[in-house]
């Protein structure tokens, strides 16, 4: 165990709980016999955790006469002091109850800028309906930042695609999502089903700036169709500008399906297309620290929340 170096140490033997627990009681009755009923304690037992307390502490806390109990004065000055620590030990053990309680305190999640506005929704109305005690604190970020703060200990779970294949990490596959494709009202691809991946290859294709997964996830998209090039000359910080380029007639963007109610009703001037099977996909998980002291509790927020994305154009996993 570390030790904790906190000034002075006092010589001598410590004095127990036990020890300080008598002597309160004792302080409190002035009995013998009435202290000893009141914490469950025998009166030979308690007249010996007091006199090894004196003997501790080096000094004479009462006065025994044949018929009473007095505190000495020193007595009376250190009761305050055993009061004040029994009241700290109770007050460590009811924290420490607090602790162990499941789905208490506070719970870092990290979540993707292209996760965030649409899932949001359906994790804060989980945890407010389900675990009401816990207090859920957002970070979004990208997923570098996410997984670095994951790993430090900034952040105790994130919400991101996967997979991520980082050692230390341990993923809790949510569901699969597939990809559509976003255009102006005036593409020859807007509106059709079962379009073939392989029409990528001569889209202009508008993604997301540098660090964001979903570019990442797209240029695969592109190569699996047989693109080799960098399909894009204009990036977007985010999926609601990317989407207004397209309304715009810049060119075509793929959305990931939770986005698409989201981010197509911000113009009149966008069509959807869907991909033919297998769509292109993504698959979104919870990740937590391997061996995370909460892992259970990770585990069975996963499992609820799969139950809550039902209703969204997702496969649960």
């Amino acid at each position: 165990m570390r030790a904790i170096n906190r000034g002075k140490q006092p010589s001598g033997r410590q004095p127990s709980l036990a020890q300080l627990r008598a002597f309160a009681a004792v302080a409190e009755h002035l009995h013998f016999r009435d202290a000893a009923a009141a914490i469950g304690m025998s009166q030979p037992a308690l007249s010996g955790a007091v006199a090894a307390l004196e003997e501790a502490l080096g000094v004479k806390l009462l006065e025994r006469t044949t018929r009473k109990v007095l505190l000495s004065p020193a007595g009376e000055r250190l009761a305050v002091r055993v009061d004040a620590v029994l009241d700290e030990v109770e007050a460590l053990m009811e924290e420490a109850d607090a602790v162990k309680a499941p789905f208490t305190g506070a719970l870092r999640l990290g979540v993707i800028p292209t996760v965030a506005p649409y899932l949001l929704p359906t994790v804060i109305a989980l945890v407010h309906d389900k675990y009401p005690d816990l207090d859920l604190q957002v970070h979004e970020e990208q997923t570098s930042s996410l997984l670095e703060g994951l790993t430090a200990g900034r952040l105790d779970l994130l919400l991101l695609a996967v997979p991520l294949g980082m050692p230390g990490v341990t993923e809790l596959p949510l569901f699969d999502e597939d990809f559509v494709l976003v255009t102006p009202l005036d593409h020859w691809l807007g509106g059709r089903e079962g379009i073939p991946r392989e029409a990528l290859k001569e889209l202009n294709l508008l993604l997301l700036d540098e660090g964001h997964c979903l570019r990442d996830q797209a240029l695969d998209i592109c190569r699996e169709a047989g693109r080799a090039d960098a399909p894009v000359t204009t990036t977007a910080a985010g999926l609601s500008t990317l989407v207004q380029l397209v309304a715009g007639g810049l060119g075509v963007t793929l959305l990931p399906r939770t986005a698409v109610r989201v981010e197509t009703t911000r113009s009149n001037q966008l069509l959807t297309g869907y991909f033919a099977d297998p769509a292109p996909t993504r698959r979104i998980a919870l990740a937590m620290r391997t061996g995370a002291a909460r892992a259970a509790e990770y585990e069975e927020l996963a499992r609820a929340l799969q139950e809550a994305v039902r209703p969204l154009p997702v496969r649960v996993v």
